[in-house]
């Protein structure tokens, strides 16, 4: 049966659309999940806290802009019981089916949006057909809507099977700030699993190609680093000042001058930087955003180390103080080649299916990778899969879209994966 042979599917993508929400601020879009999840015939159904090693979230909104967001998704009609579920940030959820013995299997999908304002130009298909974002400034520009979309239709497409084993679809939040992945796969729940798939759309692939096994995963580590002063008039006593901007200057040019390594591919970047307050006060204090990556865990932390030396250097260097935080941080990892043959046998199968690639390298960070390891560091296999969909535009970009035939091809790659692999067992 083709997974969107019912617009249902179709629907529930473009209210996600319209709702976007980033990093622990998806009440609304998990209370929709779960109203959803609530109709299906669950075992189990892990929401909020339940979902997660609450201990484990990283760059948690202040408590102004949580009520804000929770205020919002009230406002769009999200059931107020589950948004009190949801209060403090606690989002994202677990959906349990046990059917029989058999293997344990899990689909990691990802939920939060981005701070990119929408395109509101003709042409975009979203404000053609009357679902572009209604918050402004933030939008689904990375396809997790179609992502959350693909969670329930698999699910379905495996209730609707005669499966034998247990699923786990993990529907999780913070993906973007390299901030969810680790409390969900902490959480206890992918303790049992034995087998793992996570899925996304795009990565510059076109509407028919499948990618079977997706690697080049870099490690990831997103810092703030924030420095401490002394301020004095720029004029008149310059010499009583402590300048924090000069601090993160140094500390600047010195990250960028962290030598490459034998090993693999480094990157950084010092993405948001600022200070001061007025041109003619020393500055008091500034900070840097930042982000250190390595085509291994082992070479992140080799840059981790590095920039947390050069960041105590320069405030010291300039008799100031620097507080370093990490905000996100994801590991590397490789989908294992037995799950990713069996997603290409299955997609030789697939209406809609005109091409499949047996590997391509991501080339950034996801932080599906916490689950994916935690799964194989206890003998399990896990693979990460690409649908292809010609998307306008690039990644993070305001004018990206999915064709939403594709997401049936998703659906129907994935179910018919876990169908597979819970007779096979590989």
């Amino acid at each position: 049966m083709s997974a969107l042979e019912s617009d249902a599917y179709r629907q529930l993508r473009r209210d996600l659309h319209r709702h976007p929400e980033p990093a622990w601020c998806e009440f609304y879009t998990t209370a929709r999940i779960v109203e959803e999840l609530r109709k299906r015939d669950l075992t189990e159904l892990h929401v909020g806290r339940d979902a997660l090693a609450t201990d484990d979230r990283l760059n948690v909104p202040g408590g102004d802009e949580l009520a804000e967001w929770e205020q919002r998704a009230r406002d769009a009609g999200a059931d107020p019981d589950v948004v009190d579920e949801l209060s403090g940030g606690y989002t994202g959820c677990v959906a349990v089916v046990e059917r029989g013995d058999g293997p344990v299997i899990g689909l990691r999908v990802d939920i939060d949006a981005l701070p990119i304002r929408e395109s509101g130009d003709g042409g975009h298909v979203p404000v053609d057909e009357g679902f572009r974002s209604e918050h402004e400034g933030f939008m689904h520009a990375c396809g997790h809507d179609a992502h959350a979309t693909m969670g329930l239709g698999t699910l379905d497409a495996v209730l609707d099977s005669e499966f034998a084993g247990t699923l786990k679809v993990f529907f999780q939040p913070g993906e973007e700030q390299v901030a969810g992945g680790k409390p969900m796969a902490e959480s206890g729940h992918l303790d049992d699993v034995d087998y793992l798939y996570a899925v996304h759309v795009g990565l510059d692939h076109p509407s028919g190609e499948v990618v079977c096994g997706v690697g080049g995963f870099l490690a990831v580590r997103h810092f703030l680093a924030e420095f401490t002063g002394e301020p004095s008039h720029a004029g008149a006593r310059p010499e009583q000042g402590r300048n924090a901007v000069q601090a993160m200057a140094s500390a600047i040019q010195n990250l960028y001058a962290i030598p490459r390594h034998a090993d693999g591919p480094t990157r950084v970047n010092a993405g948001l930087v600022g200070g001061g307050t007025a041109t003619n006060i020393v500055p008091e204090e500034s900070f840097i955003e930042g982000e250190l990556r390595g085509a291994t865990t082992e070479l992140a932390s080799y840059m981790s180390d590095h920039a947390d030396r050069i960041l105590d250097s320069a405030a010291e260097m300039h008799d100031c103080e620097v507080d370093v935080a990490t905000k996100g941080e994801a590991p590397s990892a490789t989908s294992d080649a037995a799950l990713a043959g069996i997603v290409g046998e299955v997609a030789g199968e697939t209406p809609g299916v005109t091409e499949i690639v047996e590997s391509d390298d991501l080339g950034g960070s996801e932080d599906a990778t916490y689950l994916m390891q935690a799964v194989q560091d206890k003998g399990g296999l896990a693979c990460y899969v690409g649908v292809g969909t010609d998307h306008p535009g690039g990644h993070h970009t305001s004018t990206f879209d999915v064709v939403e035939d594709d997401i049936a091809v998703g659906i129907d790659v994935l179910s018919g994966a876990i169908l597979r692999v819970a007779k096979t067992r590989p």
